[in-house]
């Protein structure tokens, strides 16, 4: 059972760069991983790559979408939790729905955003499954990466 876990955990790390930029969660409602907001604060390391208005846009966009589900998604967890031992466990379902809801639609916009702006510049935004820098939970980055772009001019 460890060697599963440590296999899982091997995966993680080779999934995300070590030159990739990682954006945390900073709200103070988390479920099942995932935020409800992210920073807004523009990382010193996209310093002429992204224009600060872009980045600030692009997270707006995402937290936008992360307020809408995560409402929603926190009373269906609570309910779920008070009704739990009355169903068996049944009505932890709905939220874990909402919460694969609320990630596609996160991706969603990523995908939107990159196709957009990001993939333009040599730069692909995805939302990944990282562990907790504190303790030894999962929750869901956003992980911004260099993308190598094919030369379109080249010398015959």
């Amino acid at each position: 059972m460890w060697q599963v876990e440590d296999e899982i955990e091997v995966e993680q790390r080779e999934l995300i760069p070590d030159d990739s930029i990682i954006i945390r969660g900073s709200g103070n409602i988390t479920i099942f991983g995932l935020s409800n907001t992210y920073n807004p604060t523009f990382p010193n390391s996209l310093t002429a790559k992204v224009a600060p208005e872009e980045f600030t846009e692009t997270i707006s966009k995402i937290n936008k979408e992360l307020t809408k589900h995560i409402n929603l998604n926190l009373k269906a967890f609570i309910l779920g939790c008070l009704c739990c031992c009355c169903s068996m466990g049944m009505t932890m379902i709905p939220p874990v729905l909402l919460n694969n809801k609320a990630k596609r639609q996160v991706k969603k916009v990523l995908d939107w955003e990159n196709t957009r702006v990001y993939n333009k510049i040599g730069l692909n935004w995805s939302l990944c499954r990282c562990p907790c820098e504190r303790n030894p939970m999962i929750e869901y980055v956003i992980v911004i990466q260099k993308i190598r772009q094919e030369k379109i001019l080249t010398i015959d």
